[in-house]
């Protein structure tokens, strides 16, 4: 591992060495694809097990140790829906690359839906681009969305680029280039929005995840009034004080409105709903089919129909089949076979 870590600094410093500018835009694009690669090595285990002690790092494995052994769990209930707090030790610079049990902390981090960083109120953007960069470098992206980059590995034909709108990073030479480091040859890439080799390198990767983040400004009982409402306007911040418990309520609402989760009411044949305990579904996985297998996987294998109440359906109730898509508060009935 320190053998990677060394060619990771120097790849760093010459990076920090060379201007940004279009003629260096290329070379910064083959040094970034090579710097992804060498962070994997790091987070992957080596294939066939061939990686020494250290060498390798399952983040799937190391993520569910860490959770069971070192985290403080919480549970909040709002809206009638059940979230599950982790309380993570902090992260220091160098986390990345396994200071103070930094990556099996971020390796937590990455299986999370939500993730909130409580900064001290009084010097948060040196502390806030620290945590950023340590994340960034372990494959987390806050507070975005996959790039719109389309990308599939062909057997022959060479590289074929395809760009809908004007680029002012990328050309055919540094796809090329970026795409050799990872010995691909063949592929057919469509660039949809104004990319940069930064976009690229993370869709060629694959692992990376893009996780909703709020910055938890603490200690406003110590800053005055105009700082309070500057802060107020700085988008994904939510200002609090801990001690004494203020702004606890926006916190709340911040939360749920960035899980985007969706509370799904069941209706038992001939009684009432169940509005106590709604079955809480993801926003990206809201289909009935999701929601049968929430309750349980055999669920959908007798599913006939459901009948709908709410939203989602044109008039109350209304027969959907399993792709039908719920909306936040809907009343379902599952007819069986």
């Amino acid at each position: 591992m320190s053998s990677t870590l060394a060619k990771i600094a120097e790849i760093e410093a010459e990076m920090a060495r060379t201007q940004k500018n279009k003629a260096t835009a290329h070379h910064l694009g083959l040094l970034k694809a090579r710097l992804a690669k060498l962070r994997r090595e790091l987070i992957t285990p080596k294939g066939g097990g061939g990686g020494g002690p250290g060498e390798g790092f399952d983040v799937a494995k190391t993520a569910y140790e860490f959770t069971t052994l070192t985290t403080v769990p919480g549970v909040i209930r709002y809206k009638g829906a059940k979230i599950q707090l982790l309380d993570l030790p902090g992260i220091i610079e160098g986390a990345k690359d396994g200071k103070g049990r930094g990556r099996q902390v971020i390796a937590v981090a990455r299986t999370c839906n939500l993730i909130l960083i409580v900064l001290d109120v009084l010097k948060p953007l040196g502390h806030k681009k620290i945590i950023e960069n340590e994340l960034e470098g372990f494959g987390i992206r806050l507070n975005s969305k996959p790039p719109n980059i389309g990308f599939k590995k062909k057997d022959k034909g060479g590289i074929n680029l395809t760009a809908t709108c004007p680029q002012s990073e990328l050309d055919a030479e540094t796809v090329k280039s970026i795409l050799a480091e990872y010995k691909i040859h063949n592929a057919d890439v469509t660039l949809r929005s104004d990319a940069t080799a930064d976009d690229l390198i993370d869709v060629v990767e694959g692992n990376r995840v893009y996780i909703p983040c709020i910055y938890v400004l603490n200690k406003i009982d110590q800053i005055s009034i105009e700082e309070l409402d500057i802060i107020y306007k700085v988008p994904h911040c939510v200002p609090i004080s801990a001690h004494h418990r203020w702004n606890f309520d926006d916190l709340l609402e911040k939360i749920w409105d960035y899980l985007k989760l969706v509370r799904i009411y069941t209706k038992p044949k001939g009684q009432l709903p169940d509005y106590t305990s709604p079955v809480v579904l993801p926003f990206s996985r809201t289909t009935v089919e999701d929601f049968c297998m929430k309750i349980h996987k055999n669920l959908i294998k007798e599913f006939k129909y459901a009948l709908v109440w709410g939203l989602s359906v044109k008039h109350n109730p209304q027969k959907v089949g399993k792709d039908h898509t719920l909306e936040d508060e809907d009343v379902i009935q599952i007819v069986k076979k």
